[in-house]
């Protein structure tokens, strides 16, 4: 008895030369969008039977034995044509051996095209009768996770706790940066009817840091400075992500100027670094000494500028 072919391929929309990720993927983006939950209650009954389809495709492709025995049919058929069985099936569509029979309801919803191609081994490897099997692919799960500046220098691991008291740890890889998505496979919902989870992706954001301030590879932290340090120079203790060090400071230096300490940003995935500027920021005593006022006044006497004039136009 003739049935009508189906393309598996073309109803997961991918080539006859795709992997089988390239299959599981495909699968899961149709499942999602067409099942028959997420539908409006008008359009379920025709999602539901698109949706039977959909998991009849990947029941084929997505199994090495069943793909391999499909593509042995060939490629000249096309989808709706007439198929007749390969000569040997055990598929029937009623009486045979002590009246024995497999047909559609016999193997979970799937099709005549399918029982004709793997009805007896179907069966026997535990084909349900009445009903669809509905392999939904668990869904894909965003969350956002927040770290810590030391996090993305020195790396670091999370316990996280997941849906149902689950916890699960995560490690955190140096070169990460904010807005970092990191993937976590199989870590999302559970599928059901033994189809696969999804996955977790964690998008990172770095909290503030009282002390640096994160730009791309490079880290910036704000160095205050006496004028008389800017104006003569000086040598400064400052404290870096690496520990303390001596900065020298040249003379003439300019409120706002940024001096760079080489290599003490943030680490890069090939496993150089970027740099840490000091940005300057000249302060101005708010309640000079007799003495330093004395100094500011003489200053003034002796500046090149006029004194009523802005240090710059």
């Amino acid at each position: 008895m003739a049935v009508k072919f189906r393309d598996y391929y073309e109803v997961l929309g991918v080539p006859r030369t795709a992997t089988g990720d390239e299959i599981k993927q495909a699968y899961r983006k149709l499942a999602r969008k067409r099942h028959p939950d997420l539908q409006p209650a008008s359009e379920r009954a025709k999602a539901s039977e698109a949706f039977k389809e959909i998991n009849e495709a990947y029941e084929v492709l997505g199994d090495p034995e069943k793909r391999a025995k499909y593509d042995a049919i060939g490629q000249g058929w096309r989808n709706g044509q007439d198929f007749t069985p390969p000569p040997g099936t055990e598929w029937r569509t009623g009486g045979g051996r002590g009246g024995e029979s497999v047909e559609w309801e016999d193997l979970g919803g799937f099709s005549d095209f399918f029982a004709s191609i793997f009805g007896g081994e179907a069966r026997a490897r535990g084909g349900r009768s009445g009903g669809f099997r509905v392999r939904m692919p668990g869904a894909d799960v965003e969350a956002e996770l927040t770290v810590t500046l030391d996090d993305l220098l020195r790396g670091g691991r999370r316990r996280l706790t997941l849906d149902g008291n689950r916890g699960l740890d995560v490690d955190i890889p140096l070169g990460v940066r904010d807005g970092t998505v990191l993937r976590l496979a199989g870590q999302g919902e559970k599928g059901t009817e033994g189809a696969a989870p999804g996955d977790l992706f964690l998008h990172l954001r770095v909290a503030p840091h009282p002390r640096y301030r994160v730009n791309g590879d490079d880290l910036e932290m704000d160095l205050p400075l006496w004028p008389w340090q800017a104006v003569l120079g000086a040598e400064v203790k400052i404290e870096t992500p690496d520990g303390a060090v001596t900065l020298k400071v040249p003379p003439g230096t300019q409120n706002g100027g940024r001096l760079r300490l080489r290599g003490r940003g943030l680490p890069r995935r090939e496993g150089t670094r970027g740099d840490l500027y000091a940005v300057v920021r000249v302060e101005v005593p708010e309640r000079p000494s007799s003495q330093e006022r004395e100094a500011y006044e003489n200053l003034k006497r002796t500046a090149s500028q006029p004194a009523d004039r802005p240090a710059k136009e």
